[in-house]
């Protein structure tokens, strides 16, 4: 056991848990008042349903010896998970226990992402009982294949913190769990504004500061490929933010703070998967390359009928498919990934890259649905019209996010498009 590696994994453990909070607030923001602690607690109750159920089960089937294709269930509630080193290879010299809770981490934030898809209208305790299953069937097997010695990891493919494994199976997720759930009673008739956007600029830098664990962490030492991954997940959001900034004065001459906050959340995503295989100068070439599709994916979707309600396919599925790929491009030895990628002289390994980003499409997009079907047999997914009326907050918690000083229900006014004119109804709101 390393003891400086060991006190590295701490911090970054704690880090990566962080991010959940974080996303909590990111999410909370952009939503509407009436739905703003709602939005909040989908996020959090990841931290205890799927960081239970990992524990018990999920680290088993992810990291378990097993076969290609899926773990066993070896060390199912911690059977022989202790405070020996952790398995690997090369061997790593942190305890097992740490290791366990490192990798959690990402599977809590996972299952978190797929909310910003279905807020303001998925009932909460449906939404509880699917993220902790889809953590199971959906997670547990991929992050398999790539980190556990499944069959991707046999073929070469490479995913350093989670492109793959954490960003392209959320967002896919959340693609079929909000075509499946169905849009807000008011999408694409009524403006559905944030509530507040300083929550949504909090939430970005808390992500920024975690995701240095989640990238830095995925080197498991304190080591030169931790320093190479923490220096790019610098370098590469700032530019994305840069180029993300200059679409949005091309577009409407103004600079935006969610789309700023929205920027730095795709440079995150795109560099995850190559953030210890690329240069630092790649890593802000892979980040500006990754705000148009991204930026371009948003303003699609909102002229669609597809009501992913804050853009986790554009931000998570566009970002986390466009650094897989450019991982394949852009791979070097020289800089600590396995092998070169296309750039350097290796077409192999952009095809196997663009294999693993359709098996994880794949496989969460048909087992979401599956998921969703079956729990829609059992109770509904949707809250009904009047409860998306009066606010998430009051129907499935009985909380408010904003009262007046006495106690009394604060009433927000609610802002309704009557074109040409923006018409303010006081009557509207949280109620």
């Amino acid at each position: 056991m390393n003891a400086a590696d060991t006190a590295w994994m701490l911090v970054a453990t704690a880090m990566v848990l962080l991010m959940t909070p974080a996303l909590a607030f990111f999410y909370g923001g952009l939503v509407r008042a009436k739905n703003a602690l709602n939005t909040m607690m989908m996020s959090l109750v990841s931290l205890g349903c799927v960081g239970m159920l990992w524990a018990l089960l999920g680290y088993s089937l992810a990291f378990g010896p097993g076969t290609a294709v899926l773990g066993d269930l070896s060390r199912a509630f911690l059977g022989g998970v202790g405070l020996d080193l952790a398995p690997g290879t090369p061997p790593l010299t942190i305890p097992h226990l740490l290791f366990m809770a490192y990798q959690g981490t990402f599977a809590i934030i996972t299952a978190a992402l797929i909310s910003g898809a279905v807020v303001e209208r998925m009932r909460f305790l449906p939404y509880a009982a699917f993220i902790s299953l889809w953590s199971l069937l959906v997670y547990a097997p991929v992050a398999h294949w790539v980190w556990g010695g499944g069959w991707l990891a046999r073929l070469g493919a490479l995913d350093f913190a989670g492109g793959t494994v954490v960003h392209i199976t959320a967002a896919s997720a959340a693609f079929v769990a909000a075509s499946m759930v169905g849009a807000r009673k008011d999408y694409a008739r009524q403006a559905v504004l944030p509530h507040n956007v300083p929550f949504t600029l909090l939430g970005a830098g808390l992500l920024w500061f975690g995701w240095f664990g989640f990238n830095g962490g995925s080197a498991l030492a304190a080591n030169g490929s931790a320093v190479l991954a923490f220096t790019n997940t610098l370098l590469a959001p700032s530019a994305t933010l840069v180029v993300w900034t200059a679409l949005d004065l091309a577009r409407s001459g103004r600079v935006t703070a969610v789309g700023g906050a929205t920027g730095i959340v795709v440079g995150l995503v795109a560099i995850t998967p190559a953030a210890g295989f690329v240069s630092p100068l790649s890593a802000m070439v892979i980040g500006a390359i990754a705000a148009v599709p991204s930026h371009f994916a948003i303003l699609l979707r909102s002229r669609s009928r597809l009501d992913d309600s804050l853009d986790v396919v554009a931000a998570h599925g566009v970002g986390g498919v466009t650094g897989a790929l450019l991982t394949g491009l852009f791979a070097q030895k020289a800089w600590g990934a396995p092998v070169d990628g296309l750039l350097f002289g290796n077409p192999r390994l952009f095809l196997i890259q663009t294999l693993a980003v359709l098996a994880a499409v794949g496989c969460s997009a048909v087992l979401t649905a599956l998921l969703l079907k079956a729990l829609s047999l059992v109770t509904a997914l949707k809250a009904a019209p009047g409860e998306e009326g009066q606010g998430l907050d009051v129907n499935q918690h009985g909380e408010e996010a904003y009262t007046s000083g006495d106690g009394a229900l604060l009433v927000l006014p609610e802002i309704v498009v009557d074109p040409p004119a923006l018409q303010v109804r006081p009557e509207g709101g949280a109620r």
